[in-house]
């Protein structure tokens, strides 16, 4: 026995040897270029023509058995990114390559199986890996490192100088512990955006190029360009996904969830994009570790990896200064900083004019009469974010977020008469702060868990004076919330995963009314503790072609010691060779929503405050959701049409934003949604072109308003857009068309108006408002300043036909008649951006 061992050993010992050997050989065999050169000058009796640092860092094989010069200066522009060309007899010129061609096959390093889907790119240009895992990438830039990334896998890097161009070879990416999530549709509607087999959408800010109207990768404004996602005030803080109301929405950054998502009020996402990474949309099959959201969840992710290179930008657009820093701390750890500051301190710009004056529209602060006027309107806003990641080992991994967030808007309001003018100041301010933790150990390559911990606080203050009845009025709506969470995975093979954990949220949420004049002051403050346990089982085929989740998750609510249970599923299945069927289900839950008091309220800019159920007239919210979708993509062609069934119960009708016979009622109810979202899309040489429609059906059922159901405030019932991409070198452009069917309006009854004195409203929502047409138009261009430092020039223009659509109205008695009020969209509102990365 002792004798076998010292065998093994002795033969262990020498294959070790021998590999070891044979690759310092390899390493001996190969020569410096410049050496090279040398040697064959003398050889050839040639002259080489190059720079010195064009072949620094080069080796190649000593061509000893070539004998032509020709077949040598093949050999050579094979083996290097260079080119070698002889000019007469005795002289060879050597240039860089324009282009060459790296290729490969991306494959698991466990099992050696290939990657389908991985997306390789240099920056310049990005392909996706195919079913062999096989892929060819042009490279023009041998400075860039070539990326290769796919979900549920680490990232990895190469340096093109290092590579062999004429041989293909293996790159082998290490599992990211959960694998079982896959990309099934690449370049969904333009390149960085793709489809999960978990039915989620991804937009990977790394390789997005380019959408209508937007010069920067606005986050919450690009979601909107997918079918089923859109807004009816032209904001990201109403965004409606199938036909839900904003606050129906879970919005988290890193982890950690948000109560306020713009600038602006709403115009501009408050998120940075030079620091988030990737946004994943889930309209439905939400996976059980998360909890609210009855409509769906928009999730920001920073970059997981730890950079090793110092990177940073600077830029300016017609709205903000804006800068972005990503520093290396050793090798194990990477900050990333980003803030933004509002133009307006400096210079007025027409896009800060346009947005001013949009939120502004039928507000207190566009309110002037023959002795009351506003003056010294000005609005400021900034942003800072904060990621910091440390590898403590191969196994630990910690990371600590924070971003701080806030919008200002003051102004004086004079009184005028003969002997003097008295002013005062009414004051809006809006702030974020919320910090993460988030802590990951991979126990062994089968069981891994994470520990999450975020405290999110969001404050909404209004100062609203009336300097005639010698009047202030205080408002404020603060909401603080904290959460932790572990979840634990356990890989039971490689097809099964086994998901498990607990969740704590505490949220308190606080209103204040307060008038001097006269006193009067009403203080509410509500606590909600919410205990939730989930587990779900992953499942991909060994093939690919099925992928399913399911999970439960129980949730108890201990003020109301009430107990809910929510299933939640998704499934995919590979019919035929680019063609899949996806099946999605959810229940959820949420115990927050956002009310309209007074449309006064707030200074009638941010009239929506947060609130907590009570059980009672404030139910908690609760959903039921059911999707089926074909995918079919193959040689550039894309269809995907989805069915959809969504119930959400509970909503409040102070939550729906009614301007008309039931803006003062405070009751609840439910609605329902019928829809198909579909879209085409085709991809040939520079161009993408696609067309997208939604149909909804959306109504409400109020048992003390109506006896039957009636058209939600949010059901826009037909939804197109029509847009192309055109991308070449260092040149983008991109167009696009929005057209929707009118939202729904309720006008007062023809004939009979005036009852009692007030408006005597129709049916309600029976009526709709014009269509909405709007085009955009954008363009940038990179312009390379040096091999680490680029130039990045962008124009837009939103609203190119300067078409003002109806947003919304409303009507209020003026001298005994109804009068009809409007409120617009943006007009021709052109943006503009330089930024420099470096």
């Amino acid at each position: 026995m002792e004798k076998r061992i010292r065998q093994l050993i002795i033969i262990t010992f020498s294959l070790f040897f021998f590999a070891g050997v044979l690759s310092a050989q390899e390493t001996i065999l190969k020569r410096q270029l410049s050496d090279v050169l040398n040697y064959l000058e003398t050889k050839h009796e040639i002259k080489f023509n190059y720079a010195q640092d064009q072949v620094m860092d080069i080796k190649v094989f000593m061509p000893d058995t070539i004998e032509t010069i020709l077949e040598v200066l093949e050999y050579l522009t094979k083996q290097t990114p260079l080119t070698f060309s002889l000019i007469g007899d005795k002289i060879v010129v050597v240039k860089q390559k324009e282009a060459y061609v790296f290729c490969g096959v991306v494959k698991d390093k466990k099992d050696h199986q290939p990657i389908i889907n991985a997306i390789i790119s240099n920056g310049d240009n990005m392909v996706l890996s195919g079913e062999s895992g096989f892929f060819s990438l042009t490279v023009k830039n041998l400075e860039k490192p070539i990326a290769i990334n796919c979900l549920g896998y680490k990232s990895s890097k190469i340096e093109p100088k290092s590579l062999v161009f004429n041989d293909c070879l293996d790159v082998f990416l290490d599992q990211d512990f959960y694998t079982l999530s896959e990309v099934v549709i690449s370049n969904y509607l333009v390149s960085g955006i793709n489809k999960i087999n978990n039915g989620s959408f991804e937009i990977d800010f790394s390789n997005f190029k380019i959408l209508p109207g937007l010069t920067e990768t606005d986050v919450l404004h690009s979601i909107q360009a997918l079918p089923g996602v859109n807004s009816t005030n032209e904001t990201v803080s109403n965004i409606n996904l199938r036909g839900g109301t904003h606050d129906q929405n879970l919005i988290l950054w890193d982890n950690i969830k948000m109560y306020q998502s713009g600038h602006f009020f709403g115009l501009i996402s408050m998120y940075n994009p030079q620091i988030t990474q990737k946004v994943f949309l889930k309209k439905n099959g939400s996976d059980v570790s998360s909890t609210d959201g009855v409509s769906g969840t928009i999730d920001m992710q920073t970059d997981k990896e730890i950079n090793t290179d110092f990177k940073g930008s600077i830029g300016l657009n017609f709205t903000n200064f804006n800068s972005f820093l990503d520093v290396p701390l050793g090798e194990k750890s990477s900050i990333q900083i980003a803030a933004r500051k509002s133009v307006n301190d400096f210079f007025k710009t027409p896009t800060y004019t346009a947005f001013f004056d949009r939120i502004s529209q039928n507000t207190e602060l566009s309110t002037n009469t023959p002795t009351v006027i506003n003056s010294n309107k000005t609005f400021d806003f900034y942003d800072t974010s904060f990621r910091w990641i440390y590898r403590i080992n191969d196994k630990d991994q910690l990371q600590i977020n924070f971003i701080n967030v806030y919008n200002r808007l003051l102004f004086d309001e004079n009184l005028i008469n003969e002997q003097s003018t008295e002013s005062r100041r009414s004051s809006l301010s809006q702030n974020s702060i919320a910090e993460g933790l988030s802590y990951n150990r991979i126990w062994n390559d089968k069981f891994k868990t994470v520990f999450e911990f975020y405290e999110t606080d969001y404050k909404l203050k209004a100062i609203n004076v009336n300097i005639e009845d010698d009047q202030r009025f205080l408002q404020k709506n603060s909401v603080s919330e904290s959460s932790v969470k572990l979840k634990t995975f356990y890989n039971l093979n490689h097809s099964l995963q086994l998901l498990g954990g607990y969740h704590f949220v505490e949220t308190e949420i606080t209103n204040l009314d307060d008038v001097d004049n006269p006193l009067f002051r009403n203080l509410v403050s509500e606590v909600i503790r919410t205990h939730g346990i989930f587990t779900e089982l992953g499942y991909r085929s060994s093939n690919k072609k099925i992928a399913f989740n399911f999970g439960l998750r129980y949730n108890y609510i201990g003020k109301f010691k009430k107990q809910i249970l929510e299933p939640r599923f998704s499934f995919n299945k590979k019919l035929l060779d680019g063609l899949t069927l996806e099946i999605l289900g959810e229940l959820k839950h949420q115990n927050t929503s956002q009310v309209i008091n007074f449309q006064s309220d707030f200074l009638g800019i941010e009239k929506r405050r947060w609130q907590l159920a009570n059980n009672d007239n404030i139910p908690v919210i609760r959903s039921k959701q059911i999707s089926v979708g074909i995918n079919f993509s193959q040689k550039g062609w894309l269809f995907n049409a989805d069915t959809y069934l969504k119930q959400v119960k509970g909503i409040t009708s102070q939550s729906q934003g009614f301007q008309n016979q039931y803006e003062f009622v405070k009751t609840h109810g439910d609605y329902s949604v019928f829809g198909i979202d579909v879209l085409f899309r085709k991809h040939f040489n520079q161009f993408d072109t696609w067309l997208g429609y939604s149909f909804m059906d959306n109504n409400y059922r109020f048992k003390t308003l109506e006896r039957e159901a009636f058209p939600s405030n949010y059901d826009i019932i037909h939804n197109i857009s029509l847009g192309a991409t055109y991308i070449s070198n260092n040149l983008k452009i991109a167009t696009g068309l929005n057209w929707h069917s009118g939202k729904p309006t309720t006008k007062p009854e023809e004939g009979n108006e005036i009852v009692n004195n007030e408006i005597n409203f129709a049916k309600a929502n029976e009526a709709v408002l014009k269509d909405y047409l709007r085009l955009d138009i954008s363009a940038i261009y990179d312009f390379k300043l040096s091999n680490n430092m680029k130039l990045n020039a962008g124009l837009s223009v939103w609203n190119v036909m300067g078409r003002k659509n109806e947003l919304n109205n409303f009507y209020r008695i003026n001298e005994g008649a109804p009068v009809e009020t409007l409120q617009n969209s943006l007009g021709f509102t052109p943006n503009a951006v330089l930024r420099v990365d470096f």
